[in-house]
């Protein structure tokens, strides 16, 4: 028998907030979304102009992060031709849904994957800001 540690709703909640004033601050309207250690969704918020298509790749970012155990930037390293991984083309594997763009991030509890955020509607890099401080605002929480 496995014993799984997992986000609940109210933590997933907060990961979000933390996520949102980061966007705030940023002026960038996100889509944010928080999954569990094997990637299935728990939370999502679009802020108001939070662009379509980021819905979708939030979640993949999310999804990811948790199931790669990597951040979404990492796997982007990874996979350019040539590199020493081998890992070109993995982007195109789970039917595209595996997101190799900048702004998803897993979540972690004593050293083990939880479960994942993904941050998507501004530049790769505010994405990644949104999603740190989404995980950062979690570690505050976990170590009280």
């Amino acid at each position: 028998m496995l014993t799984v540690n997992r986000l609940n709703q109210a933590e997933a909640k907060l990961i979000i907030e933390g996520a949102v004033d980061k966007a705030k601050s940023l002026g960038v309207p996100m889509c944010i979304s928080v999954v569990d250690e094997s990637g299935s969704l728990i939370a999502f918020e679009r802020m108001d102009g939070g662009k379509i298509h980021s819905i979708t790749l939030s979640h993949d970012k999310a999804f990811t992060a948790a199931s790669a155990r990597k951040a979404t930037h990492e796997v982007n390293q990874a996979c350019v031709p040539g590199h020493d991984n081998h890992l070109f083309g993995i982007h195109t594997a789970m039917g595209g849904r595996f997101c190799i763009v900048g702004g998803g991030l897993p979540i972690t509890f004593d050293g083990k994957v939880i479960g994942g955020i993904g941050v998507s509607s501004g530049a790769p890099a505010q994405d990644l800001d949104c999603a740190q401080a989404g995980v950062d605002t979690f570690n505050q929480f976990a170590s009280q």
